[in-house]
């Protein structure tokens, strides 16, 4: 696969101990499931050209994205293409299925998406089934990665179940995981992080491939420093970084009326460490969307980071961002000030 040279002369690079190369810039499924509007199918026809146009080779889905509607998105577009030319990657964790009040049926967080109920599922029969539906909803027989997804409290609902998706995941859905693997269906096998905690509790289990870290590691927050980064270091695990603007601050800045962190409203701690930032980058002339999407880039396990675009110009921006100069003095700045961890690459 030749995958095109980004701006600032970003190769592709590899991804943990995997034969998988991405382009450093991913497009991120999680808008194409309707998550903050009902989008129109030809604004989101436009989306996919853009992001390819501009070069974004890696696009990365989940069943869970709009129920469902996500995944048809993405396999509408990529369908059109060789095969050969794209990385793809998408989750498994879930299954969808007939709710049981079809006319009144409203699920829950996406603003649109399909009508499926979901239900969580680990075993080997729901990462099997999670893995075929998408294969039908995709319209494409062949995913190059996929991830176990939301094992945690806030997501599954509580640590009981937690521990009970733990042990299904233990007894048989990781043996259908690494079977996908051993016979070439897959070319890896990640998992979805979106709080501290979760990698070594993974690691200590499965041989994992990768993690697509959603939200500890972004501009605001270096938790996974103490941990988790060097545990994946030392195994030789990739990372790919999700929701680079911390699901809104980094992208809008802290002086907007309502600025979002891990998708609610940010707290006032986190908008002055915002402001903060943003003082910094004015003095050095340097846009915090580039700041935010080449701080993760600099970790040398982090092979790609993933935004969501529901625009042409927010696709073909997102690549853009890793053209813009930033100087060493920047960085010193933010290490001087507090603003960063020290450790950070």
């Amino acid at each position: 696969m030749q995958l095109p040279i980004m701006p600032g002369n970003a190769a592709p690079r590899r991804l943990g101990k995997t034969s998988v190369m991405l382009t450093p810039v991913g497009l991120g499924g999680g808008p194409m499931g309707d998550m903050f509007e009902n989008l129109d199918e030809d604004k989101v026809r436009a989306t996919f050209r853009g992001a390819w146009d501009a070069g974004i080779r890696y696009f990365d889905t989940s069943p869970w994205y709009g129920r469902g509607l996500s995944e048809l998105r993405f396999g509408e577009a990529l369908r059109q293409r060789p095969r050969s030319d794209f990385i793809l990657s998408t989750k498994i964790g879930r299954t969808f299925h007939r709710p049981k009040d079809v006319d009144t049926f409203k699920g829950p967080f996406w603003y649109g998406g399909l009508s499926f109920q979901e239900r969580f599922d680990y075993t080997y029969d729901g990462v099997m089934r999670a893995y075929e539906q998408s294969q039908m909803r995709l319209g494409i027989n062949r995913i190059d990665l996929l991830l176990i997804h939301d094992l945690d409290v806030p997501h599954v609902g509580s640590a009981d179940l937690v521990a009970q998706h733990f042990l299904d995941l233990e007894r048989s859905g990781w043996r259908a995981l690494e079977m996908l693997k051993h016979y070439g269906e897959i070319q890896g096998i990640g998992a979805g992080v979106n709080v501290l905690g979760t990698i070594p509790e993974m690691l200590k289990r499965f041989d994992l491939d990768f993690f697509l870290v959603a939200m500890p590691y972004t501009l605001i927050d270096q938790g996974p420093l103490d941990l988790e980064f060097p545990l994946c270091q030392e195994r030789g695990v990739g990372v790919v970084i999700g929701s680079p603007f911390a699901s809104g601050i980094l992208a809008t800045g802290a002086g907007v009326p309502t600025p979002y962190y891990r998708y609610t409203p940010a707290a006032p701690e986190i908008i002055e460490k915002v402001r903060k930032i943003e003082a910094v980058c004015a003095a050095h002339k340097v846009p915090l969307k580039a700041a935010a999407f080449q701080f993760v880039l600099r970790h040398p396990i982090v092979a790609s980071v993933i935004s969501g675009a529901v625009t042409p110009e927010q696709a073909a921006e997102n690549v853009s961002l890793l053209g813009v100069a930033i100087p060493d003095a920047f960085w010193s700045d933010l290490r001087q000030q507090g603003l960063i961890d020290a450790r950070a690459p």
